[in-house]
């Protein structure tokens, strides 16, 4: 009977012991931001939630947010997280939402992370001139202009540009940066090449 009752409470046990997940040999653990935190291992980086699932799988295209934003590891913010993709030699900029899916294509030169349905890039232009008859080639101009996207990726305010761009990889090894930053979830304040100051003050998103 004594045996019966062991093998009994051996049972009982099996699925609280199945159950449990062991994370190891994790580099950093980062505060939760909308009940996901992102861990480190080496130079990738993967998300978990609450239950310490991972729900994000490590990946190397995820985004260390600068320090001026008091978070130097990549988070999540209105649902999405900063990416980066290497084209044709350049870093350019998109994000993915909570499943790790893209939402936004990788497309910008540079970006900030959402903040109330809104996000600051770089969107870049490219303007055809012409065309070399000597060499068969057509002449084009690259430049960028500063600007607000919704959560769709959409262009909703002008900020800054166009400003010109020399579209080599050896020349874009950083990404250029961004003059504008939020105040406030819908203000927005953008410095000038005289060094003067514009507020933008943003409609709320409805997305």
């Amino acid at each position: 009977m004594k045996r019966i009752l062991i093998i009994i409470a051996c049972l009982l046990l099996l699925p609280v012991t199945g159950s449990s997940q062991v994370l190891e040999n994790i580099d950093q653990i980062t505060p939760f931001h909308e009940d996901l935190a992102a861990i480190r291992k080496g130079d990738k980086w993967a998300f978990i939630n609450t239950k310490g699932d991972v729900v994000i799988d490590y990946r190397e295209d995820l985004v260390i947010s600068p320090a001026t934003e008091n978070a130097n590891y990549p988070y999540f913010s209105d649902g999405k997280c900063l990416i980066k993709q290497k084209i044709n030699g350049v870093d350019y900029y998109g994000y993915i939402g909570a499943t790790g899916k893209i939402t936004i294509k990788p497309q910008f030169l540079n970006a900030t992370n959402f903040n109330n349905g809104h996000a600051i890039v770089l969107r870049v232009a490219k303007e055809e001139l012409g065309k070399n008859d000597l060499l068969d080639k057509k002449v084009v101009s690259y430049s960028y202009d500063e600007m607000v996207i919704d959560a769709s990726g959409n262009s909703k305010t002008f900020l800054l540009g166009p400003t010109h761009l020399i579209y080599k990889k050896d020349r874009l090894r950083k990404p250029p940066m961004i003059q504008s930053h939020f105040l406030a979830p819908n203000l927005i304040a953008t410095k000038s090449k005289n060094n003067s100051w514009t507020l933008y003050t943003l409609q709320t998103s409805t997305n």
